[in-house]
């Protein structure tokens, strides 16, 4: 992402913060055009570099819009949805809908009848009994992936964990659980067996704990004769949100990958499957950028400075839900003295927080903007309406261009589903 300052103004790619607050409002979520397609090129690169048999798909999740799939589609990347919602959105867009995996913890009948009926190219099964229901459901041949736990524990936070053995994602591969749902798989006549899935968790800095899943997934695959086509190995790719973070190293992390793959195949003598990842964080989060205009500014002498913003926990959640730090700019640059501010939202919760014992202008005051990076990624998709605010608009750039992708929403719009 191109954040930066130019005479003591901060521009994304180029264009002025400060203008494009004028022209659509705040808050504004601001995403840098050419950083989410330079994202997917360098996923393909590493793949493609290895003459690998690949695929990748955007995980919906992180942040859609019918801009964005448009975006994807001309990326190249195929679709992970979990919901109608998300496969509507995909479908209205003009996604091939062979090109988009289910996924999900609990499918509903109502929503695989709607995938079945649409085409998806396959379901990411992720219990028992999805298996049966999916089977009564189809009226026509349906390729599944199994979703498998390998019990890895990685070192995130615990709501963002997802591979270990205690999880409400995905089938044990350690207590049989995932094995009996195989063998009821290939025992219908409308399911296809086409492989497995895991996904270890978000956030993951360094490839280990994915070279470590490798190691126990294969073992499994060839202790119990489970023959895959497809070996998806789900996403969670690290980001810096500060300079803490530490991003995943996507070019030499896939590389030591994709080197212990091969290495297992050969040592297990089966053919190299179809790999899948699934980047969806990785992808958008450092793209993108929320403009804030400053309100009150309340100091408590002695104890602390509350610099209040626009918008708060209904279009920035992490902070409140996993108590995620970001780096929070002013949009103009000052030559005064910083001193420790909280930066907080205007919800009613006192939870309702962007950023604690930030460093900020002495003299920042109402009026003034601020921005936070590294919001591309579960803010505006996780957005809500709680005190009734209005979702943000959300607007793409590149080096020559700006467009609107998502307008902000009306006060007409809150109530437009009210019935009267």
């Amino acid at each position: 992402m191109t954040l930066a300052y130019i005479n003591d103004e901060l521009h994304l790619n180029g264009h002025s913060l400060k203008g494009l607050a004028a022209q659509y409002g705040t808050p504004l979520f601001v995403y840098d055009e050419d950083a989410l397609r330079s994202q997917c090129r360098r996923f393909h690169s590493v793949f493609e570099g290895e003459a690998l048999d690949y695929s990748i798909s955007y995980a919906s999740k992180a942040f859609t819009s019918i801009q964005m799939v448009k975006l994807l589609e001309e990326e190249n990347m195929k679709l992970d949805v979990v919901s109608a919602g998300e496969l509507y959105m995909a479908l209205e867009a003009g996604f091939p809908a062979a090109d988009i995996h289910f996924h999900g913890n609990n499918k509903t009948a109502e929503e695989i009848e709607y995938a079945l009926e649409m085409g998806i190219g396959l379901f990411v099964v992720d219990a028992v009994d999805e298996v049966a229901l999916i089977d009564r459901l189809a009226d026509h041949p349906v390729d599944v992936l199994l979703r498998i736990n390998p019990g890895i524990d990685v070192n995130t936070h615990s709501y963002i964990q997802t591979g270990q053995e205690d999880s409400k994602f995905g089938l044990s591969i350690h207590n049989g659980t995932a094995e009996s749902a195989i063998d009821m798989i290939h025992k219908s006549d409308k399911l296809n067996f086409k492989g497995v899935h895991y996904h270890l968790g978000s956030q993951i800095s360094e490839e280990g704990p994915f070279l470590k899943a490798l190691d126990v997934v294969f073992e499994w695959l060839s202790n119990a004769s489970i023959d895959v086509e497809i070996l998806n190995m789900g996403g969670g790719y690290g980001v810096r949100y500060t300079e803490a973070d530490v991003r995943f190293p996507i070019e030499e992390g896939f590389s030591r990958i994709i080197g212990k793959l091969k290495t297992l195949a050969a040592e297990y003598d089966i053919a190299l499957p179809h790999i899948m990842i699934e980047p969806g964080r990785s992808i958008a989060a450092e793209a993108g950028t929320t403009i804030y205009e400053v309100g009150v500014v309340k100091d408590i002498p002695g104890v602390s400075r509350y610099v209040s913003i626009d918008g708060g926990m209904s279009d920035h959640i992490r902070t409140p839900l996993y108590d995620a730090e970001y780096e929070v700019l002013t949009v103009e640059a000052g030559d005064g003295e910083s001193i420790d501010s909280h930066v907080v939202g205007k919800l009613c919760e006192s939870g309702d927080i962007i950023g604690k014992n930030l460093s900020l202008p002495d003299d920042i005051s109402r009026g003034d903007l601020v921005a936070v990076a590294t919001t591309g990624a579960y803010h505006y998709s996780m957005a809500s309406n709680y005190n009734q605010m209005r979702k943000p608009a959300v607007v793409f750039v590149t080096e020559d261009d700006v467009r609107e992708v998502i307008r902000r929403q009306s006060l007409k719009q809150l109530v437009q589903n009210d019935v009267i």
